[in-house]
């Protein structure tokens, strides 16, 4: 089929539109403050590193980055509010893992983010380590041990995490079907009572985040046994990985995700996603998120869409699975 001159006229006269519009988009954006949700309240790394990369972004993009804490329903009402903002760059989420897996857990969540949302940036990993009460387990210094000592007690070994439905509950769920052993999970509501009662012994064995451990651990309060990412963390390089220590392609990593709503102009999330990346590649920003507590760790948009899919997938089997629920 020819084309008249006329059609091609046209067909070139709309292609150009496309790609001044684009531009356009990208030369104007931030046209006004830009607002980040924060899914919890302000003192956790969320919201430490949320600060850090706000305020850079800030400075680079002209126009101020207002951080604003929506906490509740592990971050569902936060979501709830981003994803019904207008997706033209001035509304952003600082997802963490816990909001990821809402909806496995609250009925009335609203949302799926691997679906209702923009995937822009990772910006952090979380790490989690398993520690333990070295008065309570005297003699449990690494996993095989503890597993162990949880096959002798025939499932009577207690431990805990932050709270039922955490993501701390499903590695361990996990952990303990790859390692063919069993303990009773006791839920506490919330990461600050379940480590005070660790400490304090009424429960030998926690699944804690490293922030909120990692002062116990250096104090020789909690001993840290194993910690759940793939590679060791680079503030207690001595202790291994699950993987290291025989449960082979055990994975558990928390992170911390820059998105929008659906549908922002690409040229938009371009110049964010290469902004974070400036961003994370400062060593006194790494050094500043690593005393958060956390690990910076920059991942495209397309690569972050995958991994969220494929966490969520993961996740969403060992939840169905184990028959768990949220408190």
């Amino acid at each position: 089929m020819r084309l008249t001159n006329i059609t091609r006229r046209t067909l070139l006269a709309a292609a150009a539109t496309l790609v001044a519009g684009s531009a356009w988009a990208q030369a104007a954006w931030p046209s006004k403050p830009i607002t980040l949700i924060v899914p919890f309240p302000p003192g956790g790394p969320t919201d430490v590193v949320s600060r850090i990369v706000g305020k850079e972004l800030a400075d680079r993009l002209g126009q101020p980055v207002i951080v604003e804490n929506k906490a509740g329903a592990s971050g569902s009402i936060a979501a709830q509010q981003v994803k019904r903002a207008a997706p033209d760059g001035h509304t952003l989420m600082m997802l963490a893992t816990p909001t990821l897996f809402a909806p496995l857990f609250f009925r009335n969540a609203g949302y799926e983010v691997t679906k209702d949302f923009t995937p822009i940036s990772m910006v952090y990993d979380l790490p989690i380590a398993m520690v333990v009460n070295p008065e309570k387990l005297p003699g449990v210094t690494t996993l095989p041990q503890l597993i162990e000592t949880a096959r002798a007690k025939k499932g009577e070994l207690n431990y805990t995490t932050s709270g039922a439905g955490s993501f701390g509950h499903m590695s361990m769920e996990l952990l303990k079907e790859m390692g063919q052993f069993d303990m009773q999970h006791v839920a506490y509501r919330g990461g600050v009572p379940a480590i005070t009662d660790t400490i304090g012994g009424q429960v030998p064995i926690m699944y804690a985040d490293l922030v909120a451990a990692l002062p116990h651990i250096k104090s020789g309060k909690l001993v840290a046994i194993a910690v759940g990412s793939p590679e060791r963390v680079s503030v207690i390089p001595e202790v291994k990985t699950i993987a290291e220590q025989g449960i082979d392609g055990f994975s558990a990593v928390s992170l911390g995700a820059l998105l929008g709503p659906k549908g922002m102009d690409p040229a938009v999330v371009e110049r964010l996603n290469q902004e974070v990346q400036d961003i994370l590649a400062q060593p006194d920003v790494q050094q500043r998120i690593l005393g958060a507590g956390a690990i910076a760790k920059f991942m495209p948009a397309a690569e972050l869409q995958r991994s969220l899919e494929a966490d969520y997938t993961k996740w969403s089997k060992v939840v169905k699975d184990k028959g768990m629920v949220a408190e």
